[in-house]
C-alpha cells in the first residue's frame, strides 16, 4: 500500500517537475527574440546610415552632372564660335580664290606682253649682233643729207635707244610684279588654309571634349539612377526591418503572455496536485481499515483516473478546424507548402538577374497560406512584388522570413499573428508579373534588398 502511495506521489512530482521546468524554455525563447530584436535594430541603424551615404553620393553625382552640363554648354558655345570663324575663313578663301582667278587673267596678259617684248628684244639683239652694235646707229647718222636731217636722225636714234631701255625696264618691272602678285596670293591662300586647318583642329578638339563630357554626363546619370535604385531598395529594406522589429516585439509580448498563462497553469496544477495528494493520503488511511474495501476503492480510483486522462488527452488532441479550401495539406515539417500548383520557376539565375525564390503556378482561385507560425511584418502593394505579405518566424531561436508576392488580394494585415497553414491571400498576377503565380521566398534571417539571406525553398517545403 505504501508503495502505491509513493508511486502516485512520484508521478505527481514528475508532472510538477515538467511544468516547473517549462518557464526556462520559454525564457530562452524570449532571450532569443530579444537578441533578434537588437540585431534588427542594429541592422536598421546600419541601413539608415547606408541611405544617408547613398543620398550624399546622389547629391555629389548631381553636382558633378550639373558642372559637366555647364561645361558642355560652354563647349557648345565655343564650337558655335569656331564654326562662325571657319565660315568666315571659308568666305575669305573663296574670295581669295576668285582673286587668284582674276590674277590669272592679269598674268595671262602680262605673259603676252612679256612674250611680245621678248620678240622685240630678240630682234634688237639679232640686229646688234649682225651690225656690231653701234654701226647701225652710225649708218643712220652718216646717211643724213643735211644738218637738219642729221639732227632729226640723232633724235630718232636717241628715241630708239631710250625705247629699248624702257622696254627692258618695263620688262623687268612686269616680271617682278608678276612674281610678287603670285607670291602674295599664294602666301595669302596658304595662310588662310593654315588658319582654317587650325580652326578645324580646334573645332575637332572641342567636339571631342563635348563627346567626353556627354559620355561623362551619361555615366553620371547611370550612376545616379543606380544609387537612386539602391536608395529605394534600402528604404524598402528599412521599412521591412521596422516591420520585422514590430513583429518581434509582438512575438515577445505573445511569449510573455504565454509564459504568464503557463505560470498560472503551473500554480493551478500545483494546487490541484496538492489537493489530490491530500485526498489520496486520506483515502490511503481509510483503506488501511479494510483490505477488501481498499481493493474496491483502488479499482474505482484507477478507472476514474483512466477516464479522466483519456478525456483530457482526447480534448487536447482535437485538431483545429480550417476554412482554407483548395490549399495543400499542412505538412509536419518546419515549413509547409504555401499553395497548390506546380513549380514553374526555380531559384537561381533568370533574365540576367538572381531569382531569389520559386514560382508556383495554378489557375482559378488558389489560396495562399502561411508556411509556418509567425507574425505578419508587412502587408502592402509593391511596384515589383505587387500585393505582397511578409511573415516573420522565430523557430528554435532562429529568425526566418517568408515572402508571398503577386497576390490578387491580401487576407492579413501587419501585426497579425498567423498559424501554419492559415490563409494569407489569393494567388494573382500583380506587380512585375507575367501570368498568375505565387512568388515565394524563404530567408534565413531578415529580408534585405540584396536578398543575401535567401535560401532555396525547395530544400525546406514538401514537393
Amino acid at each position: 500500500m505504501k508503495k502505491n502511495i509513493i508511486a502516485m506521489n512520484a508521478s505527481i512530482m514528475i508532472g510538477l517537475g515538467s511544468i516547473l521546468a517549462a518557464p526556462s524554455v520559454y525564457a530562452e525563447s524570449i532571450s532569443d527574440l530579444e537578441k533578434q530584436k537588437e540585431f534588427i535594430q542594429e541592422k536598421r541603424s546600419g541601413v539608415e546610415s547606408n541611405i544617408s551615404d547613398t543620398e550624399k553620393k546622389i547629391d555629389s553625382l548631381q553636382d558633378k552632372q550639373m558642372t559637366a552640363e555647364d561645361q558642355i554648354a560652354a563647349i557648345e558655345a565655343k564650337i558655335a564660335e569656331s564654326a562662325k570663324k571657319i565660315d568666315a575663313k571659308n568666305a575669305e578663301i573663296t574670295q581669295t580664290k576668285k582673286e587668284i582667278e582674276a590674277l590669272k587673267e592679269e598674268i595671262k596678259v602680262l605673259k603676252e606682253r612679256i612674250a611680245k617684248r621678248n620678240e622685240v628684244l630678240k630682234e634688237r639683239a639679232l640686229s646688234f649682233q649682225e651690225t656690231g652694235g653701234d654701226v647701225n646707229y652710225l649708218e643712220v647718222l652718216f646717211g643724213s643729207s643735211s644738218f637738219g636731217d642729221l639732227v632729226d636722225r640723232v633724235g630718232a636714234v636717241a628715241t630708239i635707244a631710250e625705247a629699248d631701255r624702257d622696254i627692258l625696264k618695263q620688262h623687268e618691272l612686269d616680271k617682278k610684279e608678276l612674281e610678287e602678285k603670285q607670291k602674295a596670293v599664294e602666301t595669302k591662300l596658304a595662310s588662310l588654309e593654315v588658319a582654317k586647318a587650325e580652326l578645324l583642329e580646334i573645332q575637332k578638339q572641342q567636339k571631342q571634349q563635348k563627346q567626353e563630357k556627354d559620355a561623362l554626363v551619361k555615366k553620371l546619370k547611370q550612376q545616379t539612377e543606380k544609387h537612386e535604385h539602391e536608395k529605394m531598395g534600402l528604404e524598402e529594406e528599412k521599412a521591412n526591418l521596422a516591420a520585422q522589429e514590430k513583429a518581434i516585439k509582438s512575438a515577445i509580448s505573445l511569449e510573455h503572455q504565454r509564459l504568464a498563462e503557463l505560470e498560472a497553469a503551473r500554480k493551478k496544477a500545483a494546487a490541484e496536485a496538492k489537493k489530490r495528494a491530500e485526498q489520496e493520503a486520506a483515502q490511503a488511511a481509510a483503506q488501511a481499515a479494510s483490505q477488501a474495501s481498499q481493493a474496491t476503492e483502488t479499482k474505482k480510483q484507477s478507472t476514474s483516473s483512466g477516464y479522466s486522462a483519456k478525456s483530457n488527452s482526447s480534448s487536447s488532441s482535437s485538431p483545429a478546424s480550417s476554412n482554407v479550401s483548395q490549399a495543400p495539406a499542412v505538412s509536419s515539417g518546419t515549413f509547409t507548402r504555401p499553395s497548390a500548383g506546380y513549380v514553374s520557376s526555380t531559384m537561381g539565375e533568370r533574365w540576367n538577374k538572381q531569382h531569389a525564390g520559386i514560382d508556383i503556378a495554378a489557375s482559378g482561385t488558389v489560396p495562399v497560406v502561411a508556411a509556418a507560425d509567425g507574425v505578419v511584418s508587412r502587408s502592402y502593394f509593391s511596384s515589383t512584388y505587387g500585393n505582397v505579405v511578409f511573415v516573420t518566424h522565430s523557430i528554435s531561436g532562429q529568425q526566418w522570413t517568408t515572402v508571398y508576392a503577386h497576390l490578387s488580394s491580401r487576407q492579413v494585415g501587419e501585426g497579425a499573428v498567423v498559424a501554419k497553414g492559415q490563409q494569407v491571400g489569393i494567388m494573382g498576377n500583380t506587380g512585375h508579373s507575367y501570368g498568375q503565380h505565387l512568388h515565394f521566398e524563404l530567408h534565413k534571417g531578415s529580408w534585405n534588398y540584396s536578398k543575401s539571406n535567401a535560401v532555396n525553398p525547395l530544400n525546406y517545403i514538401p514537393n
